[in-house]
């Protein structure tokens, strides 16, 4: 088989392929040796790995893997700054139109389910954020808890709070802020039409995902993988980051998991052992939240035997679909 080159499907219209997954599942591993065997281009689908200077805490392939693998998408800002589901179709457009023109498929790898949503679907006309507001609400989280945010959002926005779990305060504030600055829910909005041309792309997006068989595995995969950061010295990368007076904990970049975690215990809110167990914890919250979307992702194909299987599968999903 021809690897140089890329040809078009049969009806002109380009494929894309999207490799999704909890954090923790061997997406990195499975989508290198993807490309290390056909014409495909990695962008990375993670809101954490935008951020220069958060490489161990993000799981973020190291400099012999990006060597083997080029990604794009990673180390594009700084943790001082924010990165949106806007921001990321706009940069993922522009990078699959680019590897496309340069007669390569793209290979979208990550866990951002939303960012996919947004890719796939376009994204409604939201309001910017509100610093006065978020502020307010961090304030009542802080003295009440995440909980009663979101109790407070289940008033006001059901559907919202029936989607968004309590243990997730980004999505939990950016729901009641926007019903708070516009007086509509963010599950109205998003039902609305989408801005003019948002919803379209000029390629095909094929989806597919690994994860373990058993949620146990995938536990102790975390675990393994957090207590791994920790000797790789991900306490010391925070601290790097701790000590700039430009970041501090309401940043979307220091809001990723683990880092908030750190961030506390070089605070002295957390002592190390619940540090450890918190970080732990989270993560597995987030990998959670991420099969849900997957559970509801149509058309998905999901691989969930082991790496090596996985491959040959993924391969053959990759084959059905391009000519090479």
């Amino acid at each position: 088989m021809d690897n140089s080159g890329r040809q078009a499907s049969n009806d002109g219209v380009a494929d894309v392929f999207c490799l999704a997954g909890p954090t923790a599942a061997g997406k990195t591993a499975l989508a290198v040796e993807l490309a290390r065997r056909r014409p495909l281009e990695i962008v990375s689908v993670d809101s954490a790995q935008v951020y220069r200077g958060m490489d161990i805490g993000t799981g973020k392939p190291d400099a012999r893997t990006r060597a083997l693998a080029p990604h794009r998408l990673i180390d594009i800002r700084d943790p001082s700054e924010s990165y949106s589901a806007a921001d990321f179709r706009a940069d993922a457009v522009k990078e699959i139109r680019g590897i496309l023109a340069s007669s390569r498929t793209p290979l979208l790898v990550g866990g951002t389910m939303l960012y996919f949503r947004a890719l796939r679907d376009g994204l409604a006309r939201m309001p910017p954020a509100d610093s006065g507001v978020r502020r307010k609400i961090e304030q009542q989280a802080a003295s009440e808890g995440w909980e009663a945010i979101h109790r407070r959002l289940a008033e006001v926005d059901p559907e919202a709070a029936a989607r968004i779990h309590p243990n997730d305060p980004q999505r939990l504030q950016r729901a009641l802020e926007v019903w708070q600055v516009t007086g509509k829910t963010i599950s109205s909005i998003h039902a609305e039409r989408k801005s003019p041309g948002n919803g379209s792309i000029s390629f095909r997006l094929h989806f597919f995902a690994t994860h373990p068989p058993e949620r146990g595995e995938l536990h102790r995969r975390i675990d393994a993988r957090f207590r791994a950061m920790l000797a790789d010295g991900f306490v010391a990368e925070v601290e790097r980051l701790h000590r700039r007076d430009d970041l501090h904990p309401g940043l979307p970049s220091m809001k990723s998991v683990g880092y908030r975690q750190v961030w506390q215990y070089l605070d002295g809110d957390l002592d190390y052992p619940a540090m450890v167990e918190k970080s732990i914890a989270a993560t597995r919250q987030l990998a959670k939240r991420q099969l849900t979307w997957l559970r509801s992702w149509p058309g998905l194909r999901r691989y969930t035997s082991d790496p090596g299987r996985n491959l040959g599968r993924a391969l053959k999903f990759v084959d059905s679909f391009t000519l090479w």
